[in-house]
């Protein structure tokens, strides 16, 4: 499993884009998709909502388990990937491409966002 590296994570398994016009994208990463198995629902925060870093904005329901989705930034939300909506089943397929789900103007990014190296470490265990 290869985290790119040009992605910021976080703890709890999402990743962050860099900003493009003060703009990320936001999904979970591989790890998670495979630790959730197949995702057959998506809840993402709505379009214009404000949410804070570290905090839960989603869930996501597999066939083992329903998860929180928390945002590794603070700021609003500008998109939503409706193609996730409509067919959940691309967080497990395409994590970092297709499956993203939502993107948002960072209003303040946290310092504990870890490299992908890093990152690969600490799911290692």
């Amino acid at each position: 499993m290869s985290n790119p590296q040009q992605l910021r994570y976080s703890k709890e398994h999402e990743w962050l884009s860099g900003a493009e016009d003060g703009v990320s994208t936001v999904g979970i990463t591989e790890h998670a998709a495979n630790a959730l198995g197949d995702v057959v629902f998506v809840q993402l925060p709505e379009t214009g909502s404000t949410v804070s870093a570290g905090e839960t904005c989603g869930e996501l329901e597999s066939t083992k388990s329903v998860s929180d989705l928390y945002s590794p930034v603070s700021g609003q939300v500008v998109e939503v990937n409706e193609d996730v909506v409509n067919d959940p089943s691309l967080v497990n397929s395409a994590p970092f491409e297709g499956g993203w789900l939502f993107k948002v103007r960072v209003a303040e990014e946290p310092a504990e966002l870890l490299t992908a190296d890093e990152y690969t470490a600490f799911t290692a265990g």
